[in-house]
């Protein structure tokens, strides 16, 4: 239980430390389209991979840390882990999101005393692969402000939660002199909190219906705030949406 949740933590770091981009989702996309040919390009990856954990071995010194070693390791298995979750969702069915803007009637004109200033939706698509997205900002005094974001990511939401979403493939717990981050549940749902108490700024996420993901990032409020948003924004009416 312990490597596994190890596993999780570091292939949550790797998966969060890759730019934001959807470069990642049309990778698994195209081996979920193309298997055939991605195995031919999986082997030149892996050799890649393989070669650069070398060179950060020798950049790192002889001296690096038996602990170090083994986090290196769970970034490996985690790694291997994301893959084959890739492989099982391969003949998923797929299903067209929702309209963004049947998304963006869910974004109220305030929240928790907040006014919204800015609302907008779109949808993106490539290589077959289509997101819906709506997001509005709300602001109130002292700078306060807040960006909630809905994500519909259709019939492959397990795939595309593994790039927009990483944490919903592990189990975080992570606290420091600051802050903390840690995967949780709210009403049922699959959630993930993180939080800077220095600079009070922090972002509260939610797996919904295993497809939609809701996104609220907080700048100068409190995580209590945020779940407050949270609580007036009717998930129920998200989950049921077609």
């Amino acid at each position: 239980m312990a490597i596994a949740a190890k596993s999780d933590q570091a292939g949550y770091q790797i998966i969060r430390s890759l730019p934001y981009n959807h470069s990642f989702i049309f990778s698994i996309l195209f081996y979920l389209n193309c298997p055939h040919l991605y195995k031919q390009i999986d082997v030149i990856m892996k050799r890649t991979f393989i070669l650069t954990l070398a060179i950060t071995a020798l950049l790192t010194g002889c001296g690096q840390k038996e602990e170090k070693k083994q986090e290196d390791q769970h970034g490996v298995i985690a790694l291997q882990q994301l893959a084959d979750k890739a492989k099982a969702m391969q003949d998923r069915e797929s299903i067209e999101p929702v309209d963004f803007r049947k998304m963006k009637e869910l974004l109220p004109e305030s929240l928790s005393g907040l006014k919204r200033t800015e609302i907008s939706g779109e949808k993106q698509g490539a290589m077959g692969f289509t997101v819906s997205h709506a997001e509005a900002r709300y602001t109130g005094d002292a700078n306060a402000s807040v960006k909630l974001e809905i994500l519909d990511t259709g019939g492959i939401a397990g795939v595309a939660s593994m790039a927009l979403a990483a944490w919903t493939m592990a189990e975080i717990d992570k606290q420091t002199e600051n802050g903390y981050e840690k995967t949780t549940k709210y009403d049922g749902h699959k959630a993930f909190e993180k939080y800077d108490s220095q600079h009070k700024n922090g972002e509260l996420s939610v797996l919904v219906a295993e497809r939609y993901i809701v996104n609220i990032h907080g700048t100068k409020v409190t995580m209590d705030q945020m779940k407050e948003v949270l609580k007036e924004f009717d998930l129920n009416k998200l989950s049921d949406l077609k």
